[in-house]
């Protein structure tokens, strides 16, 4: 995710999601700041408008994840947010969480980002409707589909979950690195 600001226009964050195996793409892109809010709604988004229609069969959803910043692995709001999405879509979301600073290397880094950073240089961003098509009318040679949509809720920062909210979040370590990898059941 980045952030995009113009005093003059405004703000616009993307923050996405990939699914390898379709090779497609969600990117919400919001007005707001980049909250881990803000990253649970881009899957959500991407559940409803994507996800839902070729995965509504099965009993769980990998989430793959930056081991830093608003997704990290230490992150209650991140957990306690995707408790909700589980528990709203009916599914387990398993979580393996990457080592810090290994960002740049994400497949979503290189097969979205990447587009989307060449795409930006075609065209000046002087709107949030010229970046949302922008990245919505990306494809690639390999099949690459992106859908995007702007997110215009505002989210806040510095929001804290107590111990209390967090013992109440349905989460199972998995055996290997548990706290990189864990189950949150819906």
């Amino acid at each position: 995710m980045y952030d995009f600001i113009d005093k003059e226009l405004g703000k616009a964050v993307p923050c996405g999601a990939y699914d390898i195996a379709k090779n497609e793409g969600w990117v919400s892109v919001g007005i707001s700041k980049d909250t881990t809010a803000f990253a649970v709604t881009s899957i959500r988004n991407w559940w409803r408008e994507m996800g839902k229609e070729k995965y509504s069969a099965v009993d769980k959803i990998l989430v793959t994840a930056d081991g830093s910043g608003n997704n990290s692995s230490r992150s209650r709001l991140w957990k306690t947010e995707l408790q909700t999405l589980a528990s709203e879509i009916g599914k387990e979301i398993h979580v393996c969480h990457f080592p810090q600073g290994i960002s740049k290397w994400t497949k979503i880094e290189h097969r979205i980002f990447s587009h989307i950073t060449k795409k930006w240089r075609v065209k000046p961003l002087e709107s949030l409707d010229v970046i949302v098509n922008l990245i919505a009318n990306i494809t690639s040679q390999k099949g690459l589909i992106i859908k995007a949509k702007a997110e215009k809720n505002e989210y806040e920062k510095g929001i804290k979950i107590d111990d209390e909210t967090l013992q109440n979040i349905s989460l199972t370590n998995k055996e290997f690195r548990g706290d990189w990898n864990y189950r949150i059941n819906q």
